[in-house]
């Protein structure tokens, strides 16, 4: 039974990758990221329901588009593997007991994968376009207030802390948003502050202060090689990877 549960949330997590490589590409152009067909970047050629089947679909393609021959990225691939990878992880980490399963486990388990699905599609988008969209910081937002209104409701806590976090965000996002007006381009600085409010808001500071430290490593050395480097795509890896590694310990320790 584990088995076979487990089994799915890795197809699961590649459908959420596959998902997501398109939310990637999509969302900086300003497409549609729901209703409009899946297509072929290079010929404009609809996809069908196999094309679009993770990871068997690129393998059984052999890596390249059915209809115009043109060699598929690598990234589409490997994206979809890691998000099954993640989710897999993510669930193995709360150490379920299919036999008697907690609701509130469950649900914890809901929020931490829409917060990895966000982190993910920041991390997609800045690493190939050095940018924090904004659209998806505001449904990052939303995310935390849904998180934060069940904290309350279920389990009682002090979500003071929360609104403060909430408050912050908004305030850079105002801000930004004047920026953009005066200069047409927003602050770049001030989404990776927003993102790192995110993250601290999510998780406790011992994991912020971990991943910021991890981040500003991976940081380092990339910017030995590069110009330009996606602060972001680090900052969310890292935190992923942490929040992980804390599952595990508190979960199945």
């Amino acid at each position: 039974m584990e088995i076979v549960v487990y089994i799915l949330i890795f197809i699961m997590g590649s459908f959420i990758g596959s998902f997501l490589t398109l939310a990637v590409y999509r969302i900086p152009k300003g497409e549609n990221i729901i209703y409009k067909h899946s297509y072929c970047p290079k010929c404009n050629h609809k996809l069908s329901v196999l094309d679009l089947f993770p990871i068997f679909s690129y393998v059984f393609l052999k890596g390249r588009c059915r209809y115009c021959k043109e060699k598929i990225r690598p990234r589409y691939l490997i994206l979809e593997i890691i998000s099954g990878i993640v989710f897999l992880l993510l669930a193995i980490s709360f150490n379920f007991d299919f036999n008697n399963i907690y609701v509130h486990k469950i649900f914890l388990f809901i929020f931490t994968s829409l917060y990895f699905i966000t982190l993910i599609l920041i991390a997609g988008i800045d690493k190939e376009n050095i940018n924090i969209q904004k659209s998806v910081l505001i449904f990052a937002l939303f995310m935390q207030a849904i998180y934060m209104i069940y904290l309350y409701v279920v389990g009682k806590a002090n979500i003071y802390r929360y609104i403060m976090y909430l408050i912050l965000i908004v305030i850079l996002l105002i801000i930004n948003k004047r920026i953009k007006k005066k200069t047409n381009k927003e602050k770049y600085v001030i989404n990776i502050l927003v993102l790192c409010s995110y993250i601290s808001s999510f998780t406790n500071r011992e994991i912020f202060i971990l991943t910021v430290a991890i981040g500003l490593v991976f940081i380092a050395i990339s910017a030995i090689k590069n110009k330009k480097i996606p602060i972001g795509f680090y900052l969310c890896m890292s935190n992923i990877a942490i929040v992980l590694i804390n599952n595990f310990l508190v979960w199945k320790g």
